[in-house]
């Protein structure tokens, strides 16, 4: 089986609907989880904007959601997941408004693509509290089994 990620709300390359974006409802997508490699002890999933604040002129990567120790068997996340609703053991780490949870897209310039990348790991990440992403990546330094990628793209019409 292939690890993949997908959502039922946009395809990958395509633009994310207004309601998960800070112009809409500012909540997280639905997402399905397929084909989890044996082995697999955890997964992590994090959604990040490299074309932040310009895309013609990126200075950095704004974090937009950070989700680690979901459990292998995780195959499905609904719109709006967060806190108690997300799979038992599944920690939140910390996003770029430094908070945990989702937060939408929001550029406030141009067309960004947004990047949802989701890890297959051989183990469980110790408890990181709210940890931002570079904390969550090194700590799955060396144990990524497989990686799946879905990109968005959104511009806001004001």
């Amino acid at each position: 089986m292939h690890f993949k990620l997908t959502s039922s709300a946009f395809s990958d390359g395509q633009e994310i609907p207004p309601e998960y974006t800070c112009d809409g409802n500012d909540i997280s997508p639905p997402f399905a989880l397929e084909g989890s490699p044996p082995g697999t002890k955890s997964l992590v999933l994090i959604v990040d904007d490299p074309d932040a604040p310009d895309p013609k002129a990126p200075k950095m990567t704004w974090v937009h959601w950070v989700l680690y120790n979901l459990p292998p068997s995780c195959t499905h996340l609904d719109p709006g997941v967060s806190g108690s609703g997300l799979p038992p053991g599944t920690k939140e780490g910390q996003n770029d408004w430094k908070r945990s949870g989702y937060g939408g897209p929001c550029p406030p310039i141009g067309r960004h693509r947004y990047f949802h990348k989701l890890y297959a790991l051989d183990v469980e990440l110790p408890d990181l509290g709210a940890a931002p992403k570079s904390v969550v990546e090194k700590a799955m330094a060396g144990h990524i089994l497989a990686e799946s990628q879905l990109v968005g793209t959104y511009q806001r019409s004001r």
